[in-house]
């Protein structure tokens, strides 16, 4: 199957419709969130939930961001905090593999690309984040999908609290900005009521699926036979 990833800042109801679409969506999927918020993750490996674990304890604060990466320290922790980071993100990718191979469309909440996509990719300014920007752009898989739920920046501080509208509406260029990245990129009105933004985001991956060879939607997600064509 293939991989789809729901982006945009916080605010935009990424987790609550990625939920609602593991529920609704006419093909096998599952859930998979790709962000840094240990809290919010349903896969982890155990350094990082021991690490988190040990921050807890300390009172350190573990909801850390896409910073997180280039936080301040000596160059030897921040490459330390490099390495688990990518593991991190490797070990989710595998089991986005995992699940693909077994006929799924996964569905990644967030995705590590998209969120470091303007701090590390396209503008790092230290060595860590050069390193992890060459690892996310030339090695690591990106989503053969990304749907970026999109709304105006006012409307996202009202529902989240946080930021103010400069740094909102910064966060959006930075999400538009993957278009110039992503195989394929769809923006889906997030300031609509969540039923019709689920049924915007599920249009747009039935869409790719019916187009790029995937499993037909009327199929109800049986397998045709011979497999589920090529991949991206």
């Amino acid at each position: 199957m293939f991989t789809v990833a729901l982006v945009g800042p916080d605010g935009a109801g990424k987790t609550t419709v990625a939920h609602e679409l593991a529920r609704k969506l006419p093909l096998p999927t599952t859930y998979l969130y790709m962000g840094v918020a240990p809290g919010s993750s349903n896969r982890l490996l155990p350094t990082t939930w021991v690490v988190h674990a040990l921050r807890r304890r300390r009172g350190v604060p573990t909801e850390a961001g896409p910073a997180g990466v280039g936080r301040r320290g000596g160059g030897a922790r921040s490459l330390l905090r490099l390495a688990n980071r990518v593991a991190e993100e490797s070990y989710r990718q595998v089991l986005a593999w995992w699940h693909r191979a077994r006929g799924r469309v996964v569905l990644f909440d967030r995705h590590f690309f998209a969120d470091y996509y303007s701090t590390d990719v396209r503008e790092a300014t230290s060595l860590a984040r050069r390193l992890h920007g060459l690892f996310l752009a030339r090695v690591y898989p990106k989503p053969d999908l990304v749907v970026y739920l999109d709304a105006p920046a006012a409307l996202l501080l009202a529902r989240k609290g946080e930021g103010t509208l400069e740094s909102l509406e910064a966060l959006r260029r930075n999400y538009e900005r993957l278009a110039e990245a992503a195989p394929h990129f769809v923006r889906v009105n997030a300031a609509q009521p969540l039923d019709q933004v689920v049924a915007d985001a599920t249009a747009a991956i039935c869409s790719f699926a019916e187009r790029h060879g995937r499993r037909k939607v009327a199929e109800g997600g049986q397998a045709r036979a011979g497999g589920a064509g090529p991949g991206l």
